[in-house]
């Protein structure tokens, strides 16, 4: 029995926003697979939560999504 790894885990390809409740510091990621999941979930938590729009992963490297803004 060794000891874990401690190298942090690839993300999955996708699209990935951050939701954490209003003045807190860390929250949980959610992903999606597509551009239009990722609205519609932007649409449903960003009434009651903070969305922070992380980016579009692929290959293990985060990417910017080009014209997607969240509207408070």
């Amino acid at each position: 029995m060794g000891r874990p790894s401690t190298k942090a885990k690839d993300l999955r390809d996708g699209y990935y926003i951050e939701v954490r409740n209003k003045n807190q510091r860390s929250g949980i990621k959610i992903r999606r697979d597509t551009k239009e999941q990722l609205i519609l979930a932007i649409e449903e938590y960003k009434e009651s939560k903070e969305v922070i729009i992380l980016g579009k992963s692929e290959n293990g490297k985060m990417k910017d999504i080009p014209d997607l803004e969240i509207d408070s």
